[in-house]
């Protein structure tokens, strides 16, 4: 793997962009979205994680984080990755509402089968593709790419109006999740 998807530095602020395994769309239900925000909270709380900017999509999460001094950025993302694959997966199993609750296991169960370091299932892609942002332009860049996925998906018009994202935060109101503002 070359260095240009690697973590280098867990301070510096870090675009990252993780997806269910075969691009599954399985985050369409607001209590599985609240799994992922729920575990980006912990791991804010708990595992020194620093979050400027995100958002949840159908089938795919895009962060620029970073990590507080004294903990590693890879390993905040696989304990998140970790624990919302379970979580996800219990909430599919125990929800009646989900009408394609066999389809959706037995994608994870199968990609699972294929993959040694999974018990069972497996939710998301094994990669994160972190990329390093060293410059303005590379930081507006992304930022914009991540509070315009909604609104280019055909989800909202505004970005600003999309639950799931903190670009309500940069626009002055208060989103869901707490983040910190890129400096």
């Amino acid at each position: 793997m070359s260095s240009k998807f690697k973590i280098l530095s867990d301070q510096s602020l870090h675009f990252v962009t993780f997806a269910t395994v075969q691009w599954i769309d399985v985050l369409t239900r607001p209590e599985y979205k609240d799994i992922v925000i729920e575990s980006m909270e912990y791991c804010q709380n708990n595992k020194g994680l620093i979050v400027y900017a995100y958002v949840i999509m159908s089938n795919h999460i895009h962060l620029i984080i970073s990590a507080k001094e004294g903990y590693k950025l890879s390993d905040i993302l696989r304990d998140l990755k970790k624990y919302t694959s379970k979580k996800l997966i219990s909430e599919i199993e125990n929800n009646d509402r989900e009408s394609r609750k066999k389809w959706i296991l037995w994608l994870f169960s199968s990609s699972g089968k294929r993959n040694s370091n999974n018990e069972k299932y497996q939710v998301w892609q094994q990669d994160n593709r972190p990329i390093e942002l060293s410059d303005n332009n590379m930081i507006d860049q992304r930022l914009d790419y991540v509070h315009n996925n909604p609104v280019k998906a055909g989800i909202v018009f505004e970005s600003y109006a999309y639950k799931y994202s903190s670009a309500i935060d940069y626009c002055g109101d208060k989103g869901i999740m707490k983040i910190k503002f890129i400096e």
